[in-house]
């Protein structure tokens, strides 16, 4: 990857942008306006957002008002807990397409999986929302299709159907790098994305990360986002700073050696949301 918009290829053939804008936390109205505008002049071509964040309308204002063409952005978003299920998945479709002002998406996801502490059936109702989603695909109004923080065991009824997820978005960050769920994706052709690839903050203090970035020269954003890619994963950095979403840019001016991976991949548990995906319970 030598530019933002290098791509990974997915298991359809869909290209994806390396580095994409995250746009959790971020407020609705100007603040999201401004970053998400921000983020496609500095280069950016990849815009990730969800229902829950309560911004798709922001976002959709901030691409109608960047210039670009819409088929020069990737557009992600995502189905909410609430909403789980087949007839309930289209629904909350039409309402996302309508509040971003789109007419198709590239990327929806299953934004958490049903879970056992919560349903006796969550194995249905995750394959009732991808049954919509297959439908919806099919129908040319999502390019591709995948889910998020969905560990091996949510996933292996649906890979079993006729479209296997292109995407898990997960949190992935050094000190929780969730290899088993990597590896088990790796080894399906479901391409990882990275949310919270900076800990939400958590990362830029920490001693480790601070030493080797100034071996570098760089920012521990810079460090962290270009060890998602050096892992092979798809960063999703997020900042409503406009200096800071330009620096997050610069990552392919450096290589982090394989010492020095090595080292941030041993690194102990930390910085880590505590969100498990088999016990939360929204």
């Amino acid at each position: 990857m030598k530019k933002l918009t290098d791509f990974y290829e997915l298991n359809n053939g869909v290209k994806i942008p390396c580095v994409g804008f995250g746009t959790w936390q971020t407020p609705d109205g100007e603040t999201a306006v401004n970053s998400v505008k921000v983020a496609l002049e500095v280069g950016y071509r990849h815009v990730d957002t969800a229902a829950v964040y309560g911004n798709e309308v922001s976002v959709g204002k901030a691409i109608a008002e960047s210039g670009l063409r819409r088929e020069d952005i990737f557009v992600t978003s995502k189905l909410w807990n609430k909403d789980r299920g087949y007839k309930s998945t289209f629904e909350a479709f039409d309402k996302t397409l309508e509040r971003l002002g789109l007419d198709y998406l590239d990327l929806y996801l299953i934004h958490w999986p049903a879970n056992k502490a919560q349903f006796e059936n969550w194995d249905e109702i995750n394959l009732e929302s991808w049954r919509a989603m297959t439908e919806l695909y099919k129908a040319g109004k999502i390019r591709a299709i995948g889910v998020s923080n969905f560990l091996p065991h949510h996933l292996e009824s649906i890979v079993k159907t006729e479209v296997v997820p292109a995407i898990n978005q997960i949190e992935f960050h050094p000190g929780f790098m969730q290899s088993e769920t990597v590896k088990y994706c790796k080894e399906k052709g479901i391409v990882v994305e990275a949310w919270s690839p900076l800990g939400t903050g958590r990362m830029l203090s920490n001693e480790t990360l601070l030493a080797i970035a100034a071996k570098y020269g760089v920012s521990v954003a810079r460090l962290c986002i270009r060890w998602c890619l050096q892992n092979g994963t798809l960063p999703l950095p997020k900042s409503v700073t406009p200096s800071r979403i330009e620096e997050n840019t610069h990552v392919f001016d450096f290589v982090i050696s394989d010492e020095d991976m090595a080292a941030i991949n041993a690194m102990a548990y930390c910085g880590g949301s505590g969100l498990d995906p088999d016990t939360v319970d929204f």
